[in-house]
């Protein structure tokens, strides 16, 4: 099942009023639906690397808004709910390691058979390289790995400060703290400890 975004009237895209009588409105949650289909579904299959996955985890970001729209009464910015909601669901759905690995290896057969002309040692690695960077944010304080999620999804300073209800101020911080972590687990899985420490 393919989702597909045709264009939606605006709802007030950036805003929307959370209240029993609009989380009931299906036009105005439809309309909803469609403009923010494409970022929740592309930011999710980046982060768990599987389409029919990624697909389940939107669709479930998106029951959660209709079904419990956060603080009735209050001004809802949806985007930035919708991607922490979807950044929870998806480094949750990595944490169930058992289900990711059955994942992993027919993404795998797949890529292979796609990928016929291409060089099976390459594509190996690759796979494996993907697999580890998502254990290790799996690993890590999920504020950190939300953090690293977002901004490698292309969002700005001041979009994931909106989506966390942090100060954008402090993203560059944050982010310095959590790339530093990455880094050092990165390190610590492939042997590579502290090479820069006096020997």
């Amino acid at each position: 099942m393919t989702m597909t975004a045709k264009k939606a009237n605006p709802v007030s895209s950036q805003a929307w009023q959370a209240s029993p009588a609009t989380a009931g409105t299906p036009s105005q949650f439809e309309a909803l639906f469609l403009e923010h289909w494409p970022h929740v579904f592309g930011f999710l299959l980046r982060l768990v690397g599987d389409h029919a996955e990624a697909e389940d985890l939107a669709l479930e970001t998106f029951m959660r808004l209709y079904q419990s729209p956060p603080n009735a009464g209050h001004e809802l910015k949806v985007d930035g709910w919708l991607h922490r909601v979807a950044a929870n669901l998806g480094l949750n759905a990595i944490r169930g390691w058992k289900r990711r690995e059955r994942y992993e290896l027919e993404a795998g057969r797949v890529e292979a058979f796609n990928h016929s002309d291409a060089n099976p040692t390459e594509l190996l690695i690759a796979r494996e390289e993907q697999r580890r960077v998502r254990l290790i944010l799996s690993e890590m304080n999920p504020r950190q790995a939300q953090l690293l999620v977002m901004r490698h999804s292309g969002m700005a300073y001041q979009e994931i400060a909106a989506a966390l209800g942090l100060s954008a101020t402090s993203i560059g911080p944050l982010l310095v703290r959590a790339e530093d972590e990455f880094e050092r687990r990165y390190r610590a899985s492939s042997g590579e400890e502290d090479d820069d420490a006096p020997g």
